[in-house]
């Protein structure tokens, strides 16, 4: 626990096993009550060793998507009694050591919500980003903070943590099952007016990290577009997006 919160690490995970115990070595065990694993149909034997490794552990019979995947992973997470729930990728991508640092954030009061920022540390290229992944990164990063009135570094980071309240009052099931998911809970927050912190987070790329191709990374550009128009529209008055119908403001 910190600071007398209940603190839940949840793995969304395909295709994890060459990389999921060197994640959940580094996991602090002192500080963090559970470990929840969702496997989303994958091909290897990650569900067997997260098993192994003790980690409670739910497989999807078919695969769900990456949001589909997280929608489990926080549904079980509140279910289990977690006060504070940590998304980090099973992939290594995301170094574990910063899960205490974000968790405190929230148990402390100062955020409801905080992103391990890859931008911040300004290792992102150093750490193997994609040039093309980084401008895109930048330019989206830049229409969104214009668009959603907020300053933030970047909004495409999978290293998230919540508070139990952010999960329980934003409609996450109206959101996609695709990778758009990530930028749609984020909206949906700043739409509630919760206080988002962000913590700078080295990264690491490499062949076993997961990773989407051009055509998915263009697709996703778009999703990310759509959705700050829709929430300008929204807050302009002109039309009100399903993911945002019956949120207050």
């Amino acid at each position: 626990m910190i600071h007398g919160k209940r603190i839940c690490v949840v793995l969304p995970a395909y295709n994890a096993e060459k990389t999921l115990r060197q994640t959940v070595e580094e996991i602090p065990r002192d500080y963090i009550d559970d470990l929840v694993l969702v496997d989303d149909a994958s091909s290897d034997d990650t569900a067997a060793l997260a098993r192994a490794l003790g980690i409670h552990t739910i497989v999807h019979p078919c695969n769900l998507g990456y949001g589909g995947n997280q929608k489990t992973c926080y549904r079980e997470a509140l279910a289990r009694g977690a006060d504070i729930v940590i998304m980090l990728h099973p992939d290594y991508q995301y170094t574990p050591k910063l899960l205490v640092a974000m968790g405190s954030l929230i148990a402390a009061g100062q955020y409801d919500v905080v992103l391990g920022s890859r931008i911040l540390s300004e290792g992102a290229l150093k750490g193997g980003m994609p040039f093309y992944k980084y401008v895109s990164n930048r330019f989206l990063t830049l229409v969104q903070n214009l668009l959603l009135r907020k300053k933030l570094s970047e909004y495409h980071t999978g290293y998230r943590a919540f508070s139990r309240e952010v999960l329980e009052s934003l409609p996450l099931e109206r959101n996609s099952d695709d990778f758009i998911f990530d930028n749609q809970m984020l909206a949906q927050a700043i739409w509630c007016g919760y206080r988002i912190g962000e913590i700078s987070c080295p990264t690491k790329y490499f062949p076993e990290a997961s990773s989407i191709n051009l055509r998915r990374s263009i697709v996703y550009g778009l999703g990310v577009l759509a959705v700050s128009v829709q929430f300008r529209l929204g807050r302009l008055g002109l039309w009100r997006a399903k993911i945002f119908g019956g949120l207050p403001g």
